[in-house]
């Protein structure tokens, strides 16, 4: 049978290693760094970088309810953002920017 993590809607697993968060999840120096200068605030950069690093591992946008607070606390940890921070997930416009940032970030540092 065919995991979900593989099928067209794929899902994060229930249970998430910290190998696989290590790999999978942590960012480059180079996104971290484009996450500073493309949001406006801590809250902003956590959200983005956690889209950012689950597109690479799932090849879609997870909606913010759907990804584990380990994950997210896992990217908090490793960008050294304040134990306070949670991500701040924009909408409308500013969403879709930064949606379509972090595709092209994706892309460009997968090449």
């Amino acid at each position: 049978m065919t995991s979900i993590e593989s099928t067209a809607y794929p899902r994060f697993k229930r249970l998430i290693t910290a190998r696989e968060l290590h790999v999978f999840f942590t960012p480059s120096e180079e996104e971290r760094v484009w996450g500073e200068e493309v949001t406006d605030s801590d809250e902003h950069q956590l959200a983005l970088l956690v889209a950012l690093k689950s597109y690479q591992r799932m090849g879609c946008f997870p909606k913010a309810f759907d990804v584990p607070d380990r994950v997210v606390e896992f990217v908090r940890r490793a960008v050294e953002l304040p134990e306070s921070t949670l991500p701040a997930y924009p909408s409308g416009r500013m969403a879709e920017r930064l949606r379509s940032a972090g595709a092209w970030c994706a892309r460009r540092l997968r090449a």
